[in-house]
């Protein structure tokens, strides 16, 4: 009995396909002149004259207001709360404040930008490669600081309005959640960062002048235009092998729709 039909097809396909990256389809310059769809982003980045105290790198060409970047200086930002178990050390919150400068701000991810359904935005980063050394030096800054928390990404109570600690979960130090530098920088933001050697082409959250991310971000552009326009790939393999399968069975049990 044939049970498929086009519709079922389609939505088989649909499956093996997966969810679409922002940059499909996007030449090396559109992902680098476009801005995370965040609440406070701007569509392009652009010269701002002037940003507030931390975020001062990205004034030449920001994704940000310089509005937000005074109100992001606040003790809270969009109701989140970094002293969730006491307050941090002054130089753990500084790291934490040039972090959320470079999500506010940096014009730079394009390449790395993934879809989300999140009420702040619809578009997150995910993986991008952060120096060992930025990322030392922030685990060294907040690793006797304490916590609730292995993930600030996902991991909250939001009742009250505000994070606050999951429930059962207890205020340790970032060294018992996180044990390393690089689990530290790869999970606290629910993997926005990827740790990798200085020696590669890698993200400062902090530089003087021209910004040295810049070059990273279209390195990794014209990676995926490049991909895109070469050979199947280890990882698209696998979804092609079944996709073609369906279209096997679908001739051989002479559905007309795929004429």
């Amino acid at each position: 009995m044939k049970v498929f039909s086009a519709v079922t097809f389609v939505l088989l396909v649909a499956c093996v396909r997966g969810e679409s990256a922002v940059t499909d389809g996007l030449s090396v310059e559109d992902m680098l002149d476009r801005c995370m769809d965040g609440r406070h982003h701007k569509t392009q980045p652009g010269p701002e004259g002037s940003l507030y105290n931390q975020c001062a790198p990205w004034k030449d060409r920001a994704c940000c207001r310089a509005s937000t970047t005074e109100q992001l200086h606040q003790p809270l930002w969009l109701n989140f709360d970094w002293h969730h178990c006491g307050q941090l050390s002054e130089s753990c919150e500084r790291h934490f404040k040039q972090d959320l400068c470079f999500y506010e701000c940096s014009p730079n991810v394009g390449p790395w930008l993934v879809p989300v359904n999140m009420q702040i935005r619809n578009e997150r980063f995910a993986g991008v490669p952060l120096c060992a050394t930025d990322c030392n030096r922030w685990w060294t800054a907040c690793k006797d600081d304490m916590t609730c928390s292995g993930n600030w990404g996902v991991s909250w109570n939001w009742t009250s309005g505000q994070n606050t600690c999951p429930h059962g979960a207890e205020c340790r130090t970032f060294q018992d959640y996180f044990g390393t530098p690089s689990n530290f920088c790869r999970n606290i933001w629910n993997g926005s960062f990827e740790v990798v050697d200085d020696s590669a082409p890698c993200f400062t959250q902090w530089f003087n002048g021209t910004n040295p991310n810049d070059r990273v971000a279209r390195l990794r552009a014209e990676e995926i235009v490049s991909a895109r326009g070469g050979a199947v790939t280890s990882a698209s393999a696998p979804r092609l092998l079944v996709v073609a399968i369906f279209i096997a069975m679908g001739l051989a049990m002479g559905l007309d729709f795929l004429n």
